[in-house]
């Protein structure tokens, strides 16, 4: 069997192994494949019977070019890049990486809050400069410092990661609520559910955990956030697609919106132009929620099985 690997790189910058690919076939490791050059795709695709790809976008004419194309896997829970009509109609299996990062990206959101919360890196950095040993006085902060205890955080989105950040942000004395279209035993154990009015109203912190579909995109916007408390902060590690960003830009030069932790944005990597870059009180990191080691390595035991199980012909994870 020929394998491709079309964007190798993010998953494995060269602290994992490839070898249980390997194992199954003749494996081909590109670390980038351009995202805009069909033709080159579909050059690297020739010939191949399974290909990986993270976000190396799989059109319908570049599946109609690969006629030996049986298998794709994504290496990332999210599949848009893929065209799983035009793979179902060829025939061609679509498998996805799930719940790999829950912890990860949990944790990631937190650590985004704590950031606004406190200033850390700011305070670490200006003690470094000497700041401290030529202050008057045995302490001082350069911005405002918030606990969290007691707050409410509105979580938008509640299956695992959405939980996750629940449980995390109740463990620290914090009142979680939830809007999500399912209502589950294990998310009443940890938030109240209420609707997206009540969550915009009530939340001192709002956590966007949802999938980017039409019903979700640009969730954040001018009127939304118009419904949302004064100094309301904003934390998305989802998808830079529920929010306008020239809306949130707006509000935070305002200060309707206090702060705003993003790890990913509407265009990736950000365009110079992204209104957010020159926006007050605006953490952007570079979509790194799902890349702790621990969680590529999960990701990378999980693409080995999906094609294992492919070959062994009981597939898992189909998303077409």
């Amino acid at each position: 069997m020929k394998i491709v690997i079309l964007d190798g790189y993010a998953e494995n910058p060269g602290d994992l192994s490839w070898a249980g690919l390997e194992a199954m076939g003749e494996l081909t490791v590109y670390d980038r494949t351009s995202l805009t050059d069909e033709a080159e795709i579909i050059s690297r695709m020739a010939g191949a019977q399974a290909v990986f790809t993270n976000k190396t976008p799989i059109s319908a004419a570049a599946i109609a070019a690969s006629p030996r194309l049986e298998f794709i896997s994504m290496l990332a829970t999210g599949y848009n890049v893929v065209d799983v009509t035009a793979a179902a109609k060829r025939g061609v299996l679509v498998s996805n990486i799930p719940t790999y990062g829950t912890m990860a990206v949990g944790q990631f959101a937190i650590a985004l809050l704590l950031e606004i919360c406190h200033h850390a890196g700011h305070h670490a950095q200006a003690v470094r400069e000497g700041r401290w040993q030529n202050n008057p006085d045995w302490c001082f902060w350069d911005y405002p410092l918030i606990e969290l205890a007691g707050k409410t955080m509105g979580i938008i989105g509640f299956g695992r990661i959405g939980q996750t950040t629940g449980a995390i942000a109740k463990a620290m004395g914090m009142r979680v609520i939830a809007c999500d279209e399912t209502v589950t035993d294990t998310g009443r154990a940890i938030a109240e559910y209420v609707s997206l009015d009540s969550l915009f109203s009530q939340s001192d912190v709002i956590s966007l955990h949802c999938p980017l579909f039409e019903s979700t995109r640009e969730i954040v916007n001018r009127e939304s956030i118009a419904r949302m408390k004064d100094g309301v902060i904003l934390i998305n590690n989802s998808r830079g697609g529920l929010i306008v960003e020239q809306d949130l830009a707006d509000a935070l030069n305002s200060g309707k919106v206090y702060a705003a932790g993003l790890d990913v944005v509407s265009s990736e990597p950000v365009r110079g132009d992204n209104p957010l870059l020159t926006a007050k009180n605006c953490l952007i990191t570079p979509h790194i929620s799902w890349a702790p080691k621990e969680s590529r390595l999960r990701l990378m035991e999980v693409a080995v099985a999906n094609l294992r199980a492919f070959i062994e012909g009981k597939p898992i994870n189909v998303v077409n």
